[in-house]
Parts: C-alpha cells; structure tokens; sequence
C-alpha cells in the first residue's frame, strides 16, 4: 500500500511541479540579490562585507556562492526565470523522492499522508518554483545527509550535512540530535573525526573568502545575533515590537531551546538505565534504530523552530515535511487521526495568513506545543534486540 501511493503522490507532484511554472507568475523576492551577490564574487570580490544584493548584504555561507554561481550560468546570469523555475521544480522533486524514502523505510505515518506532503501546501510549492529561495537547497542536500544516515553511511552523511550547512546556516538546527546519534553510535572518540570533517568542509569551502577577510566571512555568513524585521514575523506577531526586537526576549528564548533540548536529551532520547557518560564510551549495544534516529533529527529541529526568534515564510521548508513524522510520532496514542490532521491543516492556514496575525501566530505557537508534548510523552524506546536493524556496514 505504501508503494502502490508513493508511485501515486510522485506522479501527482510531478504533474504539479512542471504546471506550476506555466500556472503561477514568479515573484520576485531574493533571486536577483541572490544573482547581483555571486556577480560581486565573479567579478573578483572576495570580501563578505562588500558582497550586497538589492535585499542587503550577504549572509549565506560559501556553498551558497558556488551553488548559485552555477545556477547564474545555467540560467543566462539569472535572467532566464522560467528555465530557473524547472531547475527548482527538479530540486522539489528530488526532496519529494529523499523524503518519501524515510517515511517509507520507518513506515510511522498512514499511507494517506504523503498526499499532504507532496500535493497539500501551496505555500511549500511556491517556496520551491515560484520564489527560488535558498531553503530548499539546503533542505534538499540536508534529506540526503539523512538518507545516507539510515543506510549506515556516517562520514559520507556527515559530508552532505556540512555542505547543506554551508547553504543557509538554518540545518544547524538538527546539529544538537546528530551529535547525540554520532556520540551513541560511535563514542566520543570516534566522533572527533567526524566533527573534523564538516569544519574542515567549511573551512575549505570558505578559503577563497577567509584569504581576504575572516572575521567579515565568519561574522556575515554565521551571524547568529542577526535582528530580524517584525513585519515579517509569522511567530510572534502577538508581541509588541519593542518586545520582538528585545535582546532579554533573545535571550529567553535562546535559554528555552537549550533547556528544552537539554531534556529531551536526559529524558527522552537517551535509554533509560544508561548513564550520559556511558554515550561517550564506544559500546556497539547501544545502536539507535531507524526510527529513533529519524525521530531524534527532526525533534532536534523542531525543538529550534519553536523557540526561534522570528519565522518568515520561506522558513516553512524547514520542517513541514518533518511534521506529519512528528505527529505520527508521539506518545499520546488516543490522538485521533483526524486531530493529527487538524493540527497539519491549522499549521498549513498560519503560514498562509499573509500578513500574520495575533491569531495566526497564536494558533502557530498551540499546534507547536501540542506536538512537541506529544513528543514528551512518547516512552522511551526499548534498547533494540540486536545491534541495529539497520544492516548496513558503517563507515
């Protein structure tokens, strides 16, 4: 049944994705600044600070530059927007296909679910080929690093995983749960390579950059204080703006994330009866299973998504296609599938609501917090039989 709908939805998706071009009018949003950013650096800057595009400054770290300066020869330095559109609608396509094939493996959602998934959002569909943002992107090489997780392939996810980060810094959020699985898969020591590789990736990908100015580089392409204008807010637009752009709100928050993760750390991911620092030993009974490592990656991402100081639209790519997995996840059982649902559809009308509203951002934030109880209350899983049910060789 599984299959028989996935070969339904990836029909229905690619239907939708070639007509979108044809149906819908591109809106101009970030692709020209995208395009005037890696004209500075064709033309020989290699300074981040005087890197600029018509929305502002660079902010994307260097796999960002060198993805889209082959989209700007692809695409006639930007102009043509149509062929633009058919190269997004690949990259949807290609998500689509890396998503279906972790839903299919855990088998935790209903077979009728992928048809959210893939034919439901408007606002995913015009995220991908109607505004050509970089979140896709990043989220499309971050389900392949997740991929490449599941079949047992560390080192080479772990690679893909660095350079999803090096497109928009936003995957840092599953950062917090993969380094809990590397630490219970390989032990503190054998993570350390690991580690290595995705710093010594950006150090790579960001040399030309770093040769000129370092601290401009890091300090534009990591900018983790940078303020976010309230007009955009899909998540807080209840607050009074003075609030919003409050540096002890940042901070709140920002305590929030990592007490919340800090719990779900000693309480849900870890095994009951397994000591933190036993993590950091090299023991082969404690292999995750497929399952709790998907769980834990997308949990790990949630958890940021709630606690984020300002969401915009194109921000939704983030996680909707980890949200049915989420609700399909928890613990409370009694949730009825039309509940879950519910919540999928509510979530879906607050990222729809432009402008956002007290309301929407309202109902953003109770969809949040019923999901992530929910994900409280799933027990702990039992310690697996064998070493993992995941039978691939690791590397």
């Amino acid at each position: 049944m599984h299959t028989q709908l996935l070969h339904l939805t990836s029909k229905i998706t690619v239907w939708l994705s070639l007509r979108l071009p044809r149906r819908n009018t591109y809106t101009e949003i970030d692709w020209k600044a995208y395009m005037d950013e890696v004209e500075g650096v064709i033309n020989g800057t290699y300074d981040y600070i005087q890197l600029k595009g018509d929305t502002g400054p660079l902010v994307y770290p260097a796999g960002f530059v060198y993805i889209f300066t082959g989209l700007y020869y692809l695409t006639d330095h930007g102009q043509n927007i149509r062929l633009s559109q058919y190269v997004f609608a690949v990259f949807y396509l290609i998500t689509l296909l890396l998503v279906f094939r972790i839903y299919h493996r855990t088998k935790k959602v209903p077979p009728y679910v992928f048809f959210f998934v893939c034919c439901a959002s408007y606002r995913i569909h015009s995220i991908f080929v109607l505004r050509l943002f970089n979140d896709p992107v990043a989220m499309m090489l971050l389900f392949g690093a997740i991929n490449l997780f599941l079949d047992g392939r560390w080192t080479l996810g772990c690679a893909l995983y660095s350079l999803a980060v090096s497109v928009k810094m936003n995957v840092l959020l599953f950062a917090p749960g993969l380094l809990f699985l590397l630490l219970c898969e390989f032990g503190l020591w054998k993570t350390l390579p690991k580690l290595t590789l995705c710093a010594v990736i950006q150090l790579v990908l960001g040399l030309p950059f770093l040769l000129v100015n370092p601290v401009g580089y890091f300090s534009q392409a990591f900018d983790l204080g940078r303020q976010f204008l309230f007009k955009w807010t899909v998540n807080w637009r209840f607050l009074p703006e003075d609030v919003f752009l409050s540096r002890y709100f940042h901070l709140a928050l920002l305590l929030a994330h990592i007490t919340t993760l800090v719990l779900f750390v000693l309480k849900r991911w870890k095994r009951s009866g397994n000591s933190i620092w036993s993590i950091l030993a090299d023991q082969s009974e404690r292999k995750e299973t497929i399952i709790q490592t998907v769980l834990v990656l997308f949990t790990s991402n949630f958890i940021g998504m709630c606690f984020s100081r300002s969401l915009h639209y194109q921000f939704y790519v983030w996680y909707f296609h980890t949200l049915p997995y989420l609700l399909w996840s928890g613990g409370v059982k009694k949730l009825a599938h039309l509940l879950r649902v519910l919540i999928l559809g509510l979530i879906e009308l607050s990222w729809n609501t432009y402008p956002s509203t007290n309301y929407s951002s309202l109902s953003l934030h109770v969809c949040h917090f019923i999901i992530l109880l929910c994900l409280w209350l799933n027990p702990t899983p039992a310690l697996p039989s064998q070493k993992s049910d995941n039978k691939a060789k690791r590397h």
